[in-house]
């Protein structure tokens, strides 16, 4: 199968018109329909997360597939909300002066734009990497501990009881305190939606569930007058097509905007580039972060200019376009269509959709995500990386999504500073009749050399690990004391040094000629080399203890041993 590169040199979408086949055409509307009938739901339920109205779920849907439809890299990849984004988002809205929905729908809009924003900065700047920092063990954790807030979230639209308190215990005891408050019949039907989503997530139904629900909760509401009963519905959704807005003025300051607004952007386009590279592996194409960052600043800024909020690669939708055999953009496009439809024609059937079948798609779409067999993996493979998916589902729980997401990141890099800070530090030394030399501590019958320590040294020898790499070597040479006479630092496997790690090799060259046991380097890197010379660590050194490679510097001590054996000629 060949594998096919996107090309980044231009508007993709201008390559998709030029190449286009009208025999793609039934295949691509077949698919839009089909994304927008899974995208109608999370459209209507995702903003909910965040307290956003139905409509504005709608806006995000149609402006971002567009946009990203016209500037983005990929054929197939289909953007909207994202439960990740949607529970940031959350955090962000719910430090607002004020619950006005004018003011949550104008702040969704402006993070939305910044958001875009960011991405063309990080395009600009190359931090595409910045991705990175959120680590596979961190997203299973992070999704997982998402989920739980969302399922705890939905205690209120299960139960038609009020709750304020936050977190993921205390929602529970404020609802056995007001126990006598829960509306059965919104109860009764939330769970039978969420029992009915759950059966036909284990069978093989044609019609997505999540579209099923929608269907036969409204079909009831109309049915029996769910709002006379006491069950909460929607209501009113404009029947307007989006207007274009800038949202301006803000109930908060820009510099609250702009921080908020990248803690958003860090975790939509990170959550956003491992769903476009799963879907790229699957299609056999590369995704390129940088050429994504275009796409996804494109989808976010026609949101924002369009009352909508911050959106990412959807998942669910992807997942559809592909099942359904979307080949271009214009499925993407055919969804929009098909969303805008609805949201002209079809708006009095969505005001009577129950707000506990809401909570029921968002229930089990947050079972869904989580990955209980990757965090059994986890444990099994690398307890340290479990402790990271530990922290990166507990974090964001306990602290706010910002701050959790900050602290798991934290974790990382802090574990992989320690690892930096003590790499390890090995004795080589020689197989009988065997080439080469080998790790004393790993190959079975490998022998030190008498007369030679050989160490290398398996990291970066940097300021933050000198002193522990100058301790091992000295350890190594004082267990070799008796009968040694040279050593020799293998730095092939140290990619960077320091001016730090270059007077601590002078540190230990002193320290060793005390002893009148002679100090090399072998097999240095020729960046490492430059800086070395320029320290004037190789003049300290003499060139003689210098040495191209391992083999050279064995040549060597070999000759100087045999000079030694014959002593002076007199």
């Amino acid at each position: 199968m060949t594998e096919v590169k996107l090309s980044t040199s231009r508007l993709q979408f201008i390559d998709t018109i030029r190449t286009y086949r009208l025999g793609w055409l039934p295949s691509d509307i077949s698919a839009g329909m089909a994304i927008a009938a899974v995208g109608l739901p999370s459209a209507i339920a995702y903003p909910a997360i965040a307290g956003l109205p139905a409509e504005a779920g709608l806006y995000a849907s149609i402006l971002a597939v567009v946009g990203y439809g016209v500037f983005g890299p990929s054929r197939r990849l289909i953007m909207g909300p994202d439960a990740a984004t949607m529970i940031m988002l959350a955090a962000v809205l719910a430090k607002l002066p004020s619950d006005a929905i004018a003011e949550r729908i104008t702040t969704a809009s402006a993070i939305a734009l910044v958001v875009g924003g960011f991405c063309l900065l990080a395009r600009l700047l190359r931090l595409d990497m910045v991705a990175s920092f959120l680590s596979r063990p961190i997203l299973i954790g992070f999704m997982t501990g998402i989920s739980l807030s969302i399922l705890v979230g939905q205690i209120g639209r299960f139960t038609g009881v009020s709750i304020e308190a936050e977190g993921i215990f205390l929602p529970f005891a404020e609802l056995a305190g007001n126990w006598r408050a829960i509306q059965v019949p919104t109860l009764v039907l939330a769970t039978s939606m969420l029992a009915l989503l759950l059966i036909m997530s284990r069978v093989r139904f044609p019609v997505p569930g999540p579209v099923v629900v929608v269907v036969l909760s409204v079909v009831l509401s109309w049915t029996f007058g769910f709002a006379d009963l006491g069950i909460e519905v929607v209501g009113h959704v404009p029947n307007s097509f989006p207007s274009f807005a800038v949202p301006w003025p803000l109930p908060i300051g820009i510099d609250q905007l702009i921080v908020d607004s990248l803690a958003v952007w860090l975790v939509s386009f990170s959550a956003g580039v491992v769903t476009a590279r799963a879907f790229g592996a699957r299609g056999n194409y590369r995704v390129d972060a940088k050429a994504e960052l275009t796409g996804f600043a494109s989808a976010n800024i026609a949101s924002g200019f369009f009352s909508g909020f911050p959106v990412t690669s959807s998942d669910s939708r992807t997942a559809i376009n592909f099942s359904v055999g979307g080949k271009t953009q214009v499925a993407g496009l055919a969804s929009a269509v098909a969303l805008l439809s609805v949201l002209l024609f079809l708006n009095d059937l969505l005001s009577l959709l129950p707000v506990p079948a809401l909570g029921a798609i968002l229930a089990a779409a947050a079972i869904g995500l989580m990955d209980m067999s990757g965090l059994r993996n986890l444990w099994r493979v690398s307890r340290v990386e479990f402790v990271f998916a530990i922290v990166g589902l507990f974090a964001p729980v306990m602290f706010g999504v910002l701050t959790g997401v900050i602290l798991a990141i934290g974790a990382t890099l802090a574990y992989l500073l320690y690892r930096g800070m003590t790499p390890r530090v090995v004795q080589l030394g020689r197989v009988a009749d065997e080439p080469g030399l080998y790790k004393l501590h790993r190959v079975k019958g490998a022998q030190a050399i008498p007369g030679l320590v050989v160490v290398l040294v398996q990291d970066s020898f940097l300021f933050y690990n000198a002193d522990h790499v100058r301790r091992d070597i000295e350890e190594l040479a004082e267990a070799r004391s008796a009968d040694l006479r040279w050593l020799v630092l293998d730095a092939s496997s140290i990619p960077f040094m320091d001016t730090t790690a270059a007077a601590t090799l002078v540190q230990i060259k002193e320290e060793l000629s005390q002893r009148d046991v002679k100090f090399g380097i072998a097999d240095v890197h020729s960046e490492s080399l430059s800086l070395l010379r320029a320290a004037g660590v190789i003049d300290a050194l003499g060139e003689d203890m210098v040495f191209d490679s391992i083999e050279d510097m064995l040549e060597a001590f070999e000759q100087s041993r045999r000079q030694r054996v014959k002593g002076p000629i007199g």
